[in-house]
């Protein structure tokens, strides 16, 4: 297999071009036009399968510029980009996810620190395509599922072609706040829009003392919002769509996520456990579908429900099955729901020994660690 051209849309974000996965890949045309903000064209003097998805952040050394694609920017007639939502823990990222898409996408509970992986939700409204990355809170990791967690999140913000930051004003913001957001953003050049979110909830001195901070610290403008109820969101979605920058469109029209089904049944199944449990448990467990039967009626999944302990399954079962029940009852519901179609959901508790803690593990559910966590150890 030959060169292959690699456009970016920015020097830190290269694009492979295929038909799978985040990046893709043409392998037909000599010379591809991407026209994005900053975007040039580079070539990669690797021998890649196509099957493979590479990383940005480790392709970044391994291409040469070949020629920029300002011209070919200038007469695009549509527009497309990624557009990261981060902030602390249950700033209400999620909520309004759903909220620009239309759809129950992201999980959203009570409960803080809900978001665990990255979700994309695809809004195509006339000639522009906004990509956005949900993302796990900027928390204070302290092991390796959340340092798996911050690195989503943080990747993200490399990614970006707009950043929209989201923070929740029902409390003033606090020191840790401030420096873990000052921090994360510190990996990003894209333009930056403040979502001051839970307006109606906040009183007017917290509103203002957000307002203060920003305008001392960052940069760009910033909107009075209630994800929950949709006040301000719409001004808000104009100002991201206007901020986009020109290029084509990179999934098709219709589709409103990147995910599989697989992942959003999982998702909706640890929704319930958010829901259903309390205290270490929801923050203990993680869904897997093993099986997917779709052509089945009713639509047959298998759900792998870990937990880290045997005294934890214990509790998940619950007396004689009956929280076990109650848990699959109420998922099927969403589920039946999100597909449409009916479904015989069939719930199994594995303990998973500490896998929180266990990159192994963590790689195995889906999870990927950052570049300085490769070598750690459980």
């Amino acid at each position: 297999m030959g060169e292959y051209v690699v456009a970016s849309f920015h020097v830190k974000r290269p694009v492979w071009i295929s038909q799978a996965g985040r990046f893709f890949l043409s392998a037909a045309d000599p010379v591809l036009e991407l026209p994005g903000r900053g975007a040039q064209l580079w070539r990669s003097r690797e021998t890649l399968p196509p099957s493979r998805s590479p990383s940005p952040r480790s392709w970044h050394t391994e291409l040469t510029p070949v020629t920029t694609l300002s011209e070919a920017a200038a007469d695009s007639t549509t527009k497309a980009g990624y557009v990261a939502l981060v902030g602390r823990p249950n700033a209400g990222k999620s909520t309004l996810l759903n909220r620009f898409i239309g759809e129950h996408l992201s999980i959203v509970t009570s409960k803080a620190q809900t978001t665990w992986q990255r979700v994309t939700g695809i809004l195509t409204a006339g000639s522009e395509q906004l990509i956005f990355l949900d993302t796990p809170g900027l928390l204070e990791a302290r092991n390796l599922l959340e340092r798996a967690m911050l690195g989503a999140a943080l990747e993200a913000l490399v990614e970006a072609d707009v950043v929209l930051l989201v923070v929740d004003v029902a409390h003033s913001p606090s020191r840790r706040d401030v420096e873990r957001i000052l921090w994360a953003l510190a990996e990003t050049e894209a333009p930056l829009h403040v979502a001051l979110n839970k307006i109606d909830a906040a009183g007017e001195a917290s509103i203002e003392a957000w307002k203060l901070w920003i305008d001392q610290h960052l940069t760009g403008p910033t909107y009075r919002i209630s994800a929950a109820k949709g006040s301000g969101t719409d001004a808000l979605l104009e100002a991201i769509r206007a901020a986009l920058p020109p290029g084509p469109f990179l999934y098709p029209e219709d589709e409103i996520a990147s995910d599989p089904v697989r992942f959003f049944v999982a998702e909706l199944v640890r929704e319930t456990i958010f829901e259903k449990y309390h205290q270490e448990i929801p923050y203990s467990v993680f869904c897997h579908v093993e099986e997917y039967r779709e052509d089945q009626d009713p639509v047959y999944i298998h759900v792998d429900v870990y937990v880290e302990r045997k005294s934890q399954k214990v509790i998940v079962v619950g007396k004689r099955g009956a929280a076990i029940r109650e848990l699959g009852s109420a998922s099927r519901v969403k589920i039946e729901h999100f597909l449409g179609k009916r479904v015989y959901l069939d719930l199994w508790v594995k303990p998973l020994k500490s896998w929180r803690k266990n990159r192994a593990h963590l790689g195995r559910l889906g999870f990927r660690l950052p570049a300085e966590d490769e070598s750690t150890t459980s």
